[in-house]
């Protein structure tokens, strides 16, 4: 697969987002293992996680489990793949998410993390999404000292505005190194955030980058330019889009959520998809 910047390490230009196959809905572990499996089969080497990734109360870290298990079971070579998780972000039990942005409290997240995920540092740990009831620069702060100790190798931040991005990476002393944001040909309100990411080469990871686990399936349904180039192409609706994106900028790293091996398999190939210029301006005058 051809590979782009993670800071100072080159990764697939396609990850995989980790998130369904650990909340409601997601299948069976041995179906998430096998998903795992055929993504590093594929070139996949940036693989998407969190804490928050999870159905029950009591259950709190399943997706960082089941990655660290279907990583430690490969039977092959994982030095090279980087495990980005998330804190901040907590799931109650209940369906909603709440935040929490407090430097105690991530510092404490993180370091659990690292212990599930059975590693003596975390590739990336971003912050999951700001929290309006602690001041920014000391939610980003904590990243700072985990960064200092030891505990992450590298910092990012998701969910975050271009003055944040800013301030995140003041705070970090120029250590900022991936924006992880929604951005999809139906959600296009953070071109901003991502144009902002080139041109400091700071990665940009579009989470639901195929407009969410609901509405992915239907992707050309939904925008015909995008079938319409799959078709002439052979290939499907989905893979377009995230050519799409990564034609973009040379920042963007899209981290397309996956519970089937199939559809990891065919996320991948968009790597490797090209697209005519004329294709692209009509891609993103139908995008939104």
């Amino acid at each position: 697969m051809k590979q782009r910047a993670l800071a100072d390490r080159q990764v697939g230009a396609i990850g995989l987002g980790g998130m369904p196959m650990s909340i409601e809905g997601r299948p069976d572990e041995a179906r998430s293992i096998a998903t795992v499996r055929a993504a590093l089969d594929a070139g996949v080497t940036l693989i998407d996680t969190a804490d928050a990734y999870h159905r029950d109360a009591n259950e709190v870290g399943h997706n960082e489990t089941l990655i660290a298990k279907a990583l430690a079971s490969y039977g092959g070579d994982t030095s090279h793949v980087v495990v980005a998780t998330k804190g901040g972000h907590l799931r109650p039990g209940d369906g909603s998410w709440t935040r929490n942005g407090d430097p105690a409290y991530l510092k404490a997240a993180a370091k659990a993390s690292a212990q599930r995920l059975g590693v003596d540092a975390i590739g990336l740990y971003q912050f999951h999404r700001p929290d309006p009831e602690v001041p920014y620069a000391e939610s980003v702060g904590a990243l700072a000292e985990l960064l200092d100790e030891g505990v992450i190798q590298r910092a990012g931040i998701s969910n975050a505005t271009v003055a944040q991005i800013d301030e995140a990476n003041e705070v970090l002393g120029g250590r900022l190194v991936s924006v992880q944001n929604q951005f999809s040909p139906a959600f296009l309100s953070s071109r901003g955030e991502l144009d902002h990411c080139a041109e400091l080469g700071i990665a940009f990871l579009p989470w639901s980058p195929l407009g969410g686990i609901k509405s992915a399936g239907d992707l050309g349904g939904r925008h015909a330019a995008f079938a319409t180039v799959a078709q002439a192409h052979g290939v499907s609706p989905q893979q377009v889009a995230l050519a799409w994106e990564l034609s973009l900028a040379d920042v963007v790293l899209p981290i397309p959520g996956a519970s089937r091996p199939a559809s990891i398999q065919d996320s991948v190939q968009a790597a490797d998809l090209e697209l005519t210029d004329d294709e692209l301006e009509q891609l993103g005058s139908a995008a939104g």
